[in-house]
């Protein structure tokens, strides 16, 4: 199964194409308000530019793209970035590219190209992760057997993500949903039945630089 991608930290670039300059800037948002809010940031901070180009993609069920080409001649500007962003396979993703006018017209395909490889650098800039599915699941279970399940957690396919230590010994643990099944019955086994191991829920993560982020 093919996972979505997402953006963890934002970014930005910029081009100038005969003494026009493009910025861009790509961030993170869940909703088509969050996008929103952000191209009016991006108005206010740069309120004396010409064009405020935007694209932006979100949701899962259905997924949401829209895009605006400010004043461009259509389909020059907002539909070029958006197919930057489908064609990373981000999603919840906004982009906006700001144009100051250089004077020099440059035609509908020299338009389409800058718009497009001012997204790319901003996309370029940021942090992508990609998206998974995933179980959660509390394990719980004496002290002798926690250097022998944390052995075993590290050659699976699971992350740790925290662990509390009282009369127990207690670990948070996610797996990604179509490995869930196999990777309880390997836990089991490998515990001989002594861990207690409940479900804790389906999770959205990622992970960056070897640790799980909840999305």
């Amino acid at each position: 199964m093919k996972n979505d991608k997402i953006i963890y930290r934002g970014g930005s670039g910029e081009i100038v194409e005969k003494k026009s300059r493009f910025i861009a800037e790509a961030v993170p948002v869940r909703s088509e308000e969050e996008a929103l809010a952000f191209l009016e940031t991006v108005r206010k901070k740069y309120w004396d530019a010409r064009h405020h180009c935007y694209a932006y993609i979100y949701g899962n069920d259905p997924v949401i793209s829209r895009c605006g080409d400010d004043g461009e001649p259509s389909g020059t500007a907002g539909k070029p970035m958006l197919d930057v962003i489908a064609g990373e396979g981000l999603r919840d993703v906004c982009v906006v590219v700001t144009r100051y006018f250089g004077g020099t017209l440059l035609g509908t395909g020299g338009l389409a190209r800058a718009y497009r490889d001012a997204a790319k650098k901003a996309v370029a800039d940021c942090v992508i992760l990609e998206k998974r599915k995933g179980l959660a699941f509390l394990v719980e279970l004496d002290y002798n057997l926690v250097g022998k399940f944390q052995y075993f957690v590290e050659g699976s396919d699971a992350w740790l993500t925290g662990s509390e230590y009282t009369d127990k010994a207690v670990f948070h643990v996610v797996v990604e949903t179509d490995r869930a099944e196999a990777w309880h019955r390997s836990a089991v086994e490998t515990t001989a039945g002594k861990a207690r191991i409940s479900p804790d829920g389906e999770r959205e993560f990622a992970v960056y630089d070897g640790k799980v982020v909840f999305l």
